[in-house]
């Protein structure tokens, strides 16, 4: 089911932030996009990939990506909500640490964070 920016059929890009992992970078929490499936890292890590997805694709509505957390949030009217349930896996690996990956984050990584 599309509607309204949201495909629940789509499932997740893969279990990290799509761009840190391809250029070994590190994310605090990550977001999925309700559209398109692509992960991203949220606005408190250093690169912002899922609001930076969602502004260049025009695919403005996330769901987080983390264990125990189901909310919706749309970057154009800044509003959470609560939605339909995607396309499984509805969150990263349980044993994944946040912020994460474990052997890419710097020992300083509180600096670093928006």
């Amino acid at each position: 089911m599309s509607t309204n920016g949201i495909d629940t059929a789509v499932p997740p890009s893969g279990t990290g932030c799509v761009e840190c992992d391809a250029t070994d970078g590190w994310w605090v929490h990550l977001r999925r996009c309700a559209q398109c499936g692509h992960v991203g890292c949220c606005d408190s890590s250093p690169s912002q990939h899922a609001s930076a997805h969602a502004a260049t694709s025009n695919h403005p509505v996330v769901q987080s990506f983390e264990p125990g957390e189901t909310w919706f949030w749309n970057y154009v009217t800044e509003e959470g909500f609560d939605g339909p349930e995607l396309a499984a896996p509805q969150h990263h690996p349980m044993d994944q640490t946040v912020p994460g990956p474990s052997s890419r984050v710097p020992w300083d990584w509180q600096r670093h964070v928006r």
